[in-house]
């Protein structure tokens, strides 16, 4: 029989392939556009919470919540924190990327205590979690009276992990820093920002760093001051093993003493978190959390409490550019400038403190720094120390730059008649929808809406009905423009009132996917 020649035979098959291919491939106006994203619940949170105080009269309160929703296509989910030990590097460590080759007994020495960390932090991942939530909806409260207690790392999955909030409230009865420290557990990042940390002989802040992950991380501590860059060697290089927290006080990296100063807190791979725990001799103690939103036109440090008498600005510029910004003040009447106070200069890689006195006159407000025309276009790293009460009472909270509440932010750990909601409109008229939770005790959820005006500062005094025990707070804007957020709580402490202050940023529950078709044109492409 007749046979075709091979190189035919390759030729007619090829021409039947693109044959095949060119009938399936739509011609080019036939072809499915890109859908727009559509915005998908996550299914894993991760957080980190630093090692409360060790005072020994201090009394550690976790609130963990995660709002109900409609949206999540599980069943079942899971959420918990562990403890993550703490670990105390070696002090005269150097940075790891330049040992000296010769020195293998020092790293040797090193790696043993990394390891023996490492070991410790398996045994307590291995024991029972300290927060552990069954179900959404609902708060769950954890009290830790141990002054030794760790730091905590864990994650929420499925069903628990959109929203997933926890709240840490620790309250310090006597001595030195007594009042009361409250934060946010964080969700893990590469680098965090600080404006407003000291090493001021009557300060003692302390930079804590929370490895979440299993393998080990080393961290660099960069610190600024009004005159730029300060030498910090010992900030270098420090090695936290996986499953630990570290805690370094900012004055042992420092030659003297330092006011006003911004902290940069960066992994050199991994995932961390970074808070700083700041003790004052005169003004009580509290949580210093990152910057959130370091460039937006408008930098917005939501939520002073009403009962402020003095409050103090520090702003850092980063960038390479100098940066010159309007003061504006956001109370319930409107915005005012204040007077003295009507801009702020930071030159690049400097901090600029100023003190604003008291600046709100006893009303919740607002502080909104905005770019001037001529102002450079670098991050703004800005931080807001508030001070309230009189002589040997006095306490302290900090008020980070914020980011906005884009579609939802939840907080935890509130209490019945001693909770605080402030909510500004930057630019128009706001409509938010409020819910609050049953109590971890008891009680049944509820809902009311507010009307926030452009260019004001809301103060909301909460009071769900038959609550019971702590509970967490949900708000969505509904409509409107930009929405900004704070919740200050208030603890009675022996005739006098502690109090805390945290920022309520977009809590990250959904994340943006984009819908996307068979494309068979990636067979010939």
């Amino acid at each position: 029989m007749n046979r075709l020649p091979l190189p035919v035979l390759g030729i007619v098959v090829a021409l039947l392939a693109l044959t095949g291919i060119a009938a399936l491939r739509p011609e080019a106006e036939e072809a499915t556009p890109l859908r727009r994203a559509q915005p998908l619940p996550v299914e894993r949170t991760a957080l980190t919470c630093p090692r409360p105080t060790g005072a020994e009269s201090a009394t550690t309160w976790y609130t963990a919540f995660t709002p109900s929703s409609q949206s999540v296509r599980f069943d079942e989910g899971t959420a918990a924190l562990s403890p993550a030990p703490e670990h105390v590097p070696d002090p005269d460590a150097t940075d790891p990327e330049a040992n000296d080759p010769d020195e293998e007994n020092g790293d040797e020495q090193e790696n043993a205590e990394n390891d023996e960390t490492a070991e410790e932090a398996e045994e307590e991942q291995a024991a029972e979690p300290v927060v552990e939530l069954a179900e959404p909806g609902l708060p769950v409260t954890a009290r830790v009276d141990d002054p030794d207690a760790p730091a905590l790392a864990g994650t929420a999955e499925q069903l628990l992990a959109p929203g997933w909030t926890v709240q840490q409230t620790t309250v310090v009865d006597s001595g030195e820093g007594r009042g009361t420290l409250g934060t946010s557990c964080q969700t893990p990042d590469t680098e965090f920002w600080f404006a407003g940390a000291s090493a001021a002989e009557d300060r003692h802040d302390y930079v804590h760093v929370t490895n979440p992950d299993e393998a080990a991380t080393v961290v660099d501590i960069e610190i600024y001051g009004a005159e730029g860059e300060l030498a910090a060697d010992h900030g270098q290089g420090i090695t936290v093993p996986g499953h630990s927290s570290v805690a370094v006080r900012l004055s042992t990296l420092l030659s003297d003493p330092e006011p006003g100063l911004a902290v940069h807190v960066a992994a050199r791979s991994g995932r961390i978190g970074a808070q700083v725990e700041v003790v004052d001799e005169a003004l009580g103690t509290d949580w210093l959390p990152p910057v959130t939103a370091p460039t937006a036109d408008s930098v917005v440090l939501p939520g002073i409490p009403a009962g402020v008498n003095a409050a103090r600005l520090s702003v850092f510029a980063p960038g390479n550019e100098d940066l010159s910004l309007d003061v504006g003040l956001a109370g319930p009447g409107g915005t005012i400038v204040p007077a003295g106070n009507e801009t702020v200069s930071a030159v690049a890689g400097t901090v600029t403190t100023i003190d604003l006195g008291d600046i709100t006159q006893g009303e919740a407000a607002s502080l909104v720094l905005t770019r001037q025309e001529d102002s450079g276009e670098g991050p703004v790293i800005a931080s807001l120390h508030v001070v309230a009460g009189e002589d040997d009472g006095r306490e302290s909270a900090f008020i980070p730059a914020t980011a906005p509440v884009d579609d939802r932010a939840t907080i935890s750990g509130n209490t019945t008649g001693g909770t605080r909601l402030a909510l500004l409109a930057l630019d128009e008229t706001v409509e938010v929808d409020i819910a609050y939770s049953a109590g971890a005790d008891g009680g049944e959820p509820v809902s009311e809406t507010f009307t926030v005006d452009p260019g004001t500062t809301l103060a909301i005094t909460p009071e769900p009905a038959d609550t019971q025990g702590n509970y967490a707070i949900t708000l969505r804007p509904s409509g409107g423009g930009t929405l900004y957020a704070a919740r200050t709580l208030l603890i009675d402490q022996d005739g006098s009132t502690t109090f805390t202050t945290q920022t309520l940023p977009d809590d990250r529950s959904t994340v943006s996917v984009p819908e996307t078709g068979p494309d068979l044109s990636l067979l010939v492409d």
